[in-house]
């Protein structure tokens, strides 16, 4: 592990990241990230975490849950830079579910359209409303 004057502020970390300290708080409250604290109780970050934040926003940028962004965290290495292949299990992961949700989304917009088309809006037999 690296020495605290080795490792990042939050602010540091914040800056370099491109997110919020606020940011940084909630995905360590989630469990997204990790630090170690200094005498004075300040929170030290390795250079690892870097990456971390990296991929918790790239999950986001992407739609995924953070429960869906743990798991994938949780297949890469805490104290250093994922490799390449680490990184790919994750996508493959992430796009499979995204896959899925796509797939919901085109059927859910058929069944709109049908239903919009068919103009009934009955809650009795509208397959959208009443499957």
């Amino acid at each position: 592990m690296e020495s605290h004057d080795q490792m990042l502020t939050i602010g540091e970390l914040a800056g370099r990241a491109g997110v919020s300290t606020a940011t940084l708080r909630f995905y360590e409250d989630e469990g997204l990230i990790v630090s170690t604290r200094t005498a004075g109780n300040q929170r030290r970050y390795p250079r690892s975490m870097l990456r971390r934040v990296a991929v918790v926003r790239a999950g986001r940028a992407v739609g995924m849950p953070l429960a869906q962004i743990r798991d994938g965290l949780a297949r890469l290495p805490l104290d250093r830079a994922p490799t390449k292949r680490q990184w790919e299990s994750v996508a493959r992961r992430w796009s499979a579910d995204l896959d899925a949700r796509i797939a919901e989304l085109v059927t859910l917009r058929e069944r709109l359209t049908g239903c919009v088309g068919c103009g009934c809006l009955s809650l009795r037999s509208c397959g959208l409303f009443n499957p």
